[in-house]
């Protein structure tokens, strides 16, 4: 990888720039928020995160100045907290180091997505199977690797550009695994429904191989000793961090039980929840119980599957309260308990392309969520917006118009 001097002085600038903000006693005093949050059963109070990365072009371009493409890269990734941190002020922290990740690859049944795309965001997934007994011979071993050199240039490459700076660190972020989004990408919706019904049996098998071969993937880092365990400010799904006081921070070599699993299954949000626990659950649930702590869910609406499901899971610590979830049944039911309230605002809240917000119907959505997880701990992670339009002092805005609408949320009921 070549990188001119001229985009190496522009990176150790943003590294300085990183280093100073990570340092900054607004950062030191959120960082222990958070910390004081993930370490307690009780709430401390609602903290509020904008997911950069799908608008991200409405925003980081302006701020981009390194002119080679792998230059950028390494910009961009620096440059994401500091646009939360500076543009948004939510409650996103500027890491005191650079975090390479292991270098991994998962494809499920070695059949590795095919997709029509459209012009925008859209896309289609083109299906390998259609009919299980018939197709079904098509799934083969799913292919996994763990690349210890290609992390090794990575954190090389970063430490010579700026590590006297800013520090490199090998960091793992939680573990991700998604099955029933795997079947999906392979198989229509429509047709997995059916061979739901129709072809029972199939589908187990299919489900038990997918979910036996991710727990073998995750096995063989744990042999690598790849893993980092992760219980502060690492990447945990959903726009959350992985903050605990029940795990170790930052083992090297560190074993599946010390680390964060997300899961989530959107794709069932149209199965019944008993079809749900008798078909897809347990099948969750056998990865589930390799881990230390898991978050579950995504848009599906989690109640549903509460009572009989989700509630059985004794190391859950955070669950996504979603646009189409029961916000009230889900504060009574997590009220308590430590486990965390991930809210997901609806995206077109802030995600529309106009120069100014619907300033009522966003105090009115978060006024909503504050009665309902009185006494809960509460996430607000806003997601999947794809455009904020020209000007990013919109999501400063909705930033503070949420906390507003949150004033009515209190810690105890």
């Amino acid at each position: 990888m070549t990188i001119s001097q001229k985009d190496r002085v522009r990176l150790r600038e943003v590294a300085r720039l990183c280093a100073g903000l990570a340092a900054s006693p607004r950062n030191q005093r959120l960082y222990g928020e958070w910390q004081a949050q993930g370490e307690s059963r009780n709430p401390i109070r609602p903290f509020i995160r904008i997911e950069l990365g799908t608008f991200e072009q409405d925003v980081l371009p302006r701020m981009l100045q390194c002119e080679g493409s792998e230059a950028r890269a390494i910009e961009a990734r620096l440059l994401g907290p500091v646009a939360n941190f500076t543009l948004f002020e939510d409650d996103t922290l500027v890491p005191p180091y650079y975090g390479v990740t292991e270098h991994t690859s998962f494809t499920p049944f070695g059949l590795p997505v095919k997709k029509q795309e459209t012009d925008g965001v859209g896309h289609h997934f083109i299906p390998y199977l259609h009919e299980l007994e018939e197709d079904d011979h098509l799934l083969g071993p799913s292919v996994y690797r763990v690349d210890k050199a290609a992390c090794d240039a990575e954190l090389q490459l970063a430490g010579d550009l700026f590590g006297d700076l800013l520090p490199v660190r090998r960091i793992s972020n939680a573990a991700y695994c998604t099955p029933m989004q795997d079947v999906v990408h392979i198989m229509n919706m429509d047709d997995l429904y059916i061979a739901m019904v129709d072809e029972e049996d199939r589908f187990r098998a299919m489900l038990d191989r997918l979910t036996d071969d991710y727990i073998a993937f995750f096995k063989l880092q744990e042999a690598e000793k790849v893993l980092h365990s992760a219980a502060a400010m690492q990447h945990l799904c959903q726009g959350t961090y992985c903050f605990t006081g029940e795990l170790a921070d930052d083992v090297p070599g560190a074993a599946l039980s010390d680390c964060w699993l997300f899961m989530d299954s959107q794709e069932t949000a149209a199965v019944s929840p008993e079809m749900f626990r008798e078909l897809v659950f347990p099948y969750y649930k056998k990865v589930m119980a390799h881990f230390g702590l898991i978050s579950y869910g995504c848009c599906e609406p989690v109640h549903a599957i509460w009572d009989d499901c989700l509630s059985t899971v004794p190391h859950l610590r955070k669950v996504s309260i979603s646009p189409w979830c029961d916000e009230a049944l889900m504060g009574q039911r997590l009220r308590g308990t430590g486990i965390t309230y991930l809210r997901k605002p609806p995206a077109t809240l802030l995600g529309m392309n106009t120069p100014t917000l619907d300033e009522e119907a966003v105090l009115a959505c978060f006024r909503k969520t504050a009665q309902a997880a009185c006494g809960c701990k509460v996430e607000l992670i806003q997601r999947d917006v794809y455009t904020i339009g020209p000007d990013p002092a919109k999501v400063k805005r909705y930033v503070q118009l949420a906390r507003q609408g949150m004033d009515e949320w209190k810690p105890v009921v």
